[in-house]
């Protein structure tokens, strides 16, 4: 298919663009493949230039021979496009209606995007599972990397290594995969170095209705636990839901069978409920004419803080049974892609200092997010705006990086990046020009060879140039486990993300940048006082030697 058959009018004068923050402007407007572009002759104005997998929806509105298109993006801003003409802006609208749904991720824009700066890493390299394997073989020797799932036999969902128990072979992987939903079987997802103890993540059980059981099963997260101890297994859903899902051929870990386990259900919601929240939230953040108790009741409404809570509160309970209690932990829902996830990668946050920096945190999607098999292309199909929803849609990307950001504000000390950081990941989950987040799984990430046709978002932001952009400058190396406050009062909504296109951050990043300047100047004051100390301590020295006889 050829992009020029889509684009009905390729290019429109005086077309004049309404946007955030920024003066209405007249220029012309073109259409490409792959983005949307005004540009004006005007001095100092800047060009837009947009995404069409950005588009969420567009709304169109005519005025005697002027009509208007409203565009809603993935990234919760709204733009306005004047066009003089019928004709052209019907034209205009059904091509970037066209163009923001193409079917084939093969005509995405990353399949065509060049860099116009200099590689110096491949990002598709920079965290393989081997490389993450080390970090732990150094501490442990109960652990090995099984290839079982080389040619994604196993399992469609994860990547062709994973680290599994030593004392477990891949003939009795295999009769586990068979047991658990999706042949998502229980794999390393974190060892805790302090103590030794793991989180482990999986699937459901197929246990159905007749009690299914799996001896291999038993003894592969049996083989997680030290003698005389017990473990937990979270479950991420509610006991009726789990119960539930017995009728259905899934189910839960028995007791009888399971004994030196004891399963937690704490209820973590998914798929239209978080889309629907999701959709309420923004609603409410871009209606500017409620008053206060208006403004809280449709807050409240959306349930989206409560998500928040739901998952933050589950995640410290996984990190208190591995810090606190000594115990290992299997957490799963009932595919183990979404909200297992969510709560294995948050517990890391909070468990472990390396994924408080940027590489540790780069290091944490791709283990726990992209290798491990969530869906992003379903998820982040479409956003808080589109019409035409897919039962497969959920922001639960977004509310994993929300959590991070509570946690964040709640210790402004304790990690390496930045809240931009976590915005830029937000963004590019939904629409990139990068290949990382494409696809579902590791298996399609093959058959489309991303690493050979498109570039990877790590390459990108780990230059020098880019890292400082997302690196906080408040951050100190802190190697204690941090424990956020998941208390209603200590949870606030993310204006970065929320209200950023409603409210100008003009103030907050001047004071921002004040603040920089300070910690650039503290530190020049403290290199020379270093210096001084030194001087003073080389002539105390002196005079001592002169004085001695």
């Amino acid at each position: 298919m050829e992009f020029a058959e889509l684009i009905k009018t390729p290019r429109v004068d005086n077309v004049v663009l309404h946007r955030p923050f920024y003066p209405a402007v007249e220029g012309t407007l073109c259409l490409t493949g792959h983005h949307l572009i005004l540009s004006s002759r005007q001095d100092n104005t800047e060009e837009l230039w947009l995404l069409h997998s950005n588009i969420d929806a567009i709304d169109k509105r005519f005025v005697g021979p002027l009509g208007t298109i409203i565009i809603k993006c993935k990234d919760f801003r709204i733009i306005q496009l004047d066009i003089p003409g019928m004709e052209e802006c019907l034209n205009i609208a059904s091509s970037i209606e066209a163009l923001s749904t193409l079917d084939s991720i093969t005509l995405m824009y990353p399949f065509f995007y060049r860099p116009m700066f200099e590689v110096m890493e491949d990002g598709w390299h920079s965290f393989l599972p081997e490389q993450e394997f080390e970090l732990y073989s150094s501490a442990t020797s109960e652990w090995r990397l099984s290839y079982v799932n080389k040619e994604f036999a196993v399992c469609p969902s994860y990547p062709p290594i994973v680290i599994v128990p030593k004392s477990i072979d891949d003939e009795a992987l295999r009769k586990v995969a068979a047991f658990r939903h999706g042949g998502r079987f229980p794999v390393l997802s974190y060892y805790h170095k302090k103590n030794g103890m793991v989180i482990m993540r999986s699937g459901q059980p197929l246990t159905g209705t007749n009690g299914r059981r799996c001896k291999e099963d038993e003894k592969l997260i049996n083989a997680t636990l030290r003698a005389g101890k017990r473990g937990y297994i979270i479950d991420t859903r509610s006991l009726n839901v789990a119960q539930q899902a017995r009728a259905k051929g899934g189910g839960f870990e028995q007791e009888a069978h399971y004994p030196q386990w004891r399963r937690i259900h704490k209820s973590i919601e998914r798929y239209h409920i978080l889309q629907e929240s999701l959709i309420k939230l923004v609603e409410a953040c871009n209606d500017q004419t409620h008053n206060m108790d208006r403004w809280l009741g449709r807050l409240e409404a959306s349930n989206w803080l409560t998500h928040i809570k739901e998952i933050l509160t589950t995640a410290c309970l996984a990190a208190q049974c591995i810090d606190r209690e000594g115990a290992s932990i299997l957490i799963h829902g009932t595919e183990g892609t979404d909200s297992t996830l969510q709560v294995t990668s948050l517990a890391q946050i909070i468990l472990e200092p390396r994924s408080r920096t940027i590489r540790g945190f780069e290091a944490l999607i791709e283990r726990e997010w992209l290798q491990a098999g969530h869906p992003f292309q379903q998820r982040c199909a479409q956003s808080a705006y589109c019409n035409s929803k897919q039962k497969w849609e959920s922001p639960v990307f977004l509310l994993f990086l929300d959590c991070v950001w509570q946690i964040l504000r709640q210790f402004p000390c304790s990690f390496e990046f930045n809240e931009n950081f976590l915005i830029m990941l937000f963004e590019h989950a939904y629409a990139s020009q990068f290949g990382t987040f494409l696809g579902n799984n590791e298996s399609e990430r093959c058959k489309l060879k991303l690493q050979q046709k498109t570039m990877s978002l790590w390459s990108w932001v780990n230059r020098p140039g880019e890292l400082s952009k997302f690196t906080n400058p408040l951050f100190e190396a802190n190697n204690l486990v941090i424990w956020p406050s998941v208390a209603p009062q200590s949870l606030q909504l993310w204006e970065g993300i929320f209200l950023r296109w409603n409210r100008s951050s003009k103030y907050l990043d001047e004071a921002y940048e004040e603040m920089v300047n300070i910690i650039e100047y503290n530190k020049e004051l403290q290199a020379k006082v270093n210096v001084l100390r030194r001087q003073l301590a080389e002539l105390e020295t002196e005079d001592g030697m002169q004085e001695s006889p």
